[in-house]
């Protein structure tokens, strides 16, 4: 992303001022770089949709933005960065989904029903998180007797914070590199998490 032709830093454009400031800008990065809707689930979603279905896994909390978790399967899903499969207009409310923004044939999306700028559902930068969502992660993540941290590398706050919630009986952390947290945790396995997950049986 940083070798790219814009005239700005991947972190100035996707951060709240200048979504404000430069949106026409701001969406041409966000259509191009951020906008995917047509990815699918890798073995790591699959697997925790699986085990929610056979009542084992609670929840899941990430700071991912694709959806892939619910396309997988998932119905409890915390998603602290919000989805780029969200969209809303500013002046009416009105709801637009991934593809319809992305196929709108104009660098800004606006609103059919009021002419409104439309924002995508995502966590900017110099914004704070959906306090609904984050309190829904922290009761999951405080109940839960067994907390798999996988695929992070723990260093985006206050998401990696939210682990200090936890106090039950099994921490496992699942990354291919090393992480603040495996000295505290239960079990570590640091190769890639869908090889990982895939291996487990439900």
């Amino acid at each position: 992303m940083y070798n790219q032709s814009y005239d700005y830093p991947p972190e100035t454009i996707i951060s709240h001022s200048f979504f404000k400031a430069k949106p026409e800008e701001f969406w041409r990065f966000y259509k191009e770089k951020m906008l995917i809707t047509d990815a699918l689930p890798n073995k790591a979603h699959l697997k925790l949709a699986e085990l929610e279905a056979a009542g084992k896994l609670t929840a899941v909390v990430t700071q991912n933005i694709d959806g892939l978790h619910q396309r997988a399967g998932s119905k409890r899903v915390y998603e602290l960065h919000g989805s780029v499969l969200r969209n809303y207009c500013m002046e009416c409310g009105a709801f637009y989904d991934g593809d319809y923004v992305k196929a709108d044939e104009g660098i800004l999306p606006i609103c059919p029903k009021c002419g409104g700028m439309i924002k995508p559902d995502v966590v900017l930068y110099e914004e704070g998180l959906d306090n609904d969502v984050i309190n829904g992660a922290v009761n999951a993540i405080r109940k839960a007797d067994c907390l798999i941290i996988g695929g992070t590398s723990l260093v985006v706050y206050p998401a990696a914070g939210l682990i200090d919630y936890f106090s039950g009986k099994y921490l496992v952390v699942i990354n291919k590199t090393t992480t603040s947290r495996d000295n505290f945790a239960d079990l570590v396995i640091n190769d890639p998490i869908g090889e990982v997950m895939d291996c487990i049986h439900v």
